[in-house]
């Protein structure tokens, strides 16, 4: 019975998450000037290196708040505080860089690069400090 149990807040706790990470992708891809989906089947490799990195920025501080959140409730409020955190970092990349988005979508590898690492570094300082 325990193990039913188990199952199933590691169900709802994989599902939620599916469904944060969706959200944050579809938020993500309408705060940015340009289209991520389009420019990655374009073979952009600029594109494709910022917005991993923005996934993986998210879903790291959203696997930490799994591990550490008391009840689903607290798992999506710290999901929706990693979502922000990733916005805040772009935001501040693009005051660093203002030209970033037209240079992500010319496929300038070292944007897109630099806008991947900033996202995972913060998404890896995010996590530490959601762990109490």
């Amino acid at each position: 019975m325990q193990t039913f149990h188990g199952l199933m807040a590691f169900c709802a706790y994989f599902f939620i998450g599916l469904v944060m990470i969706n959200c944050f992708m579809f938020i993500y891809t309408r705060i940015t000037p340009y289209n991520e989906w389009q420019l990655i089947k374009e073979n952009n490799s600029s594109a494709a290196a910022a917005f991993s990195g923005a996934i993986l920025g998210y879903v790291i501080p959203l696997a930490s708040a799994a591990i550490n959140s008391v009840s689903l409730l607290d798992y999506l409020i710290w999901g929706a505080i990693a979502l922000v955190v990733q916005l805040i970092i772009y935001g501040g990349v693009r005051v660093y860089m203002p030209k970033l988005s037209n240079k992500i979508a010319d496929g300038n590898i070292a944007a897109g690069v630099f806008m991947g690492a900033a996202s995972l570094a913060g998404g890896i300082l995010n996590a530490a400090c959601m762990t109490w």
